[in-house]
């Protein structure tokens, strides 16, 4: 780890270099191929080799499912899960996958040449409530980016009943545009509303951030 440190401090030093330094997207490519280092680094820790031709990440990336786009929050959705696949622990560990054992997956079609998978982390022990993340990976299946569609809230902080309840739903659309919205139940109208995609380098890109208070 000292090692890439040092890496990437002789790179910031060689992009403030007069006409020999790094353009922006010079920079950005040298930070992504050690942020893939590092996590590749992390996987090895865990057992997982990827210059393997049984990568492991990649084989349980092609036996998931294919969930079609559109989709959408709906309460069966997020309780039921429909065809997604128990995720080995291994794997969960090596996706920096929080739940409590009985994680599942689903893949969605390819975009930009980013894998995707939507990934449920069991928030209960009796696996009744999961959070939803949306997940994009490279061509080796190693984790790019991830963003939370939707979160199991803490009962505790719901016993005040005086307070707006606002639920949580979410939608990515043909075209790869993620919305992520909390509705308020009592005023039946959407509260804030966050849009984004995927970008060039596999990131999720916030678009759009809107309070619709009116």
């Amino acid at each position: 780890m000292k090692g890439l440190i040092g890496v990437v401090l002789g790179l910031l030093l060689l992009s403030a270099c007069g006409g020999r330094g790094l353009s922006a997207e010079q920079m950005q490519q040298k930070l992504d191929s050690i942020k893939k280092i590092e996590i590749a680094e992390r996987l090895e820790a865990e057992g997982i080799h990827l210059d393997n031709s049984d990568n492991p990440l990649k084989q349980f990336y092609d036996s998931l499912a294919l969930l079609p786009l559109p989709i959408t929050y709906s309460e069966d959705f997020v309780r039921f899960l429909p065809n997604f696949k128990p995720v080995p622990q291994d794997i969960a560990k090596a996706l920096d996958l929080e739940g409590n054992g009985k994680q599942k997956a689903i893949s969605l079609s390819e975009s930009l040449g980013a894998k995707l998978m939507l990934l449920a982390a069991d928030e209960n022990e009796d696996a009744s409530k999961y959070s939803i993340w949306l997940y994009s990976m490279d061509d080796d299946c190693m984790p790019v980016d991830k963003l939370c569609l939707f979160a199991v809230e803490d009962e505790e902080e719901n016993i005040d009943f005086s307070e707006e309840e606002i639920l949580q739903y979410f939608t990515i659309t043909s075209d790869y545009e993620i919305h992520l919205m909390d509705y308020s139940k009592e005023a039946h109208k959407t509260r804030t509303e966050e849009v984004y995609t995927l970008d060039a380098s596999r990131n999720f890109l916030l678009q759009r951030s809107e309070e619709l208070n009116h």
